[in-house]
């Protein structure tokens, strides 16, 4: 059977902290070999402001309507950078959704961690997940070999990115799907649930980890399909009347 290509054919990714946009390998050939064009957003992880401007950077290189994905703090990037004209939809793949005025830290802290949540501050305020609790609780369903690879290539995550709020939520005037992981331990599912409901998100509960972009890359993939189906459908349905 031939390959058709999607209508709404472009797809960012953009990865959270204590990770690295190489996680995203798995979720790129899933889509790709549907016909769609993936770009991976690498963020510096230094501010909010750095972030969404590094994913602004690759939006303002597609040819045409996007479908704009983010895990985990990659949430509160495209909560701002989706506002860029070419966004179409935005996925939220247990991610963080903040509205106006609200931060990632706002929602992380609605509920309690887990005992495997390993986050941690150092000397200058920096971020990371350590790694006596980085397999268990950030990426579980994964071997020890890959847990070890991302603990050792996770980014530098500025503390206060992480208590900047939201100015302009995309999601409020655009179509979002968000993804449960219901294995969490990084962020609590019920904390996703939370957000996604108070926002009209469509849901999707996937059985996995806080990466479930990688332990399950087939259905996080197949969201961003509907995704860009959905919208492309509405779009033609409101042309033709």
């Amino acid at each position: 059977m031939e390959k058709q290509t999607p209508t709404i054919k472009n797809v960012v990714l953009v990865h959270g902290a204590f990770a690295d946009g190489s996680g995203y390998r798995a979720l790129f050939e899933e889509l790709t070999q549907k016909g769609y064009n993936v770009t991976v957003v690498q963020n510096p992880l230094s501010s909010l402001e750095a972030d969404v401007k590094a994913t602004n950077l690759v939006l303002d290189k597609q040819d045409g309507p996007t479908i704009l994905a983010g895990h985990s703090w990659g949430g509160a990037v495209i909560t701002e950078a989706g506002n860029h004209p070419k966004i179409a939809a935005l996925v939220y793949i247990a991610a963080f959704q903040p509205d106006n005025g609200e931060s990632s830290l706002y929602w992380a802290q609605s509920a309690p961690p887990a005992p495997e949540n390993g986050i941690t501050p150092d000397e200058n305020g920096i971020l990371y997940f350590v790694k006596e609790k980085y397999h268990a609780g950030f990426c579980a369903d994964l071997s020890k070999a890959e847990a070890d690879f991302m603990y050792a290539s996770q980014g530098a995550f500025y503390g206060s990115a992480f208590a900047t709020n939201i100015s302009n939520a995309a999601w409020r005037n655009k179509p979002a799907f968000g993804i449960v992981a219901t294995e969490d331990k990084a962020i609590n599912p019920d904390i996703q649930r939370n957000m996604y409901k108070r926002s009209n998100t469509r849901v999707t509960e996937i059985k996995g980890s806080h990466v479930v972009f990688i332990s399950q890359p087939a259905k996080v993939a197949a969201v961003i399909v509907e995704a860009a189906e959905s919208v492309a459908a509405a779009e033609r349905v409101a042309a033709s009347n």
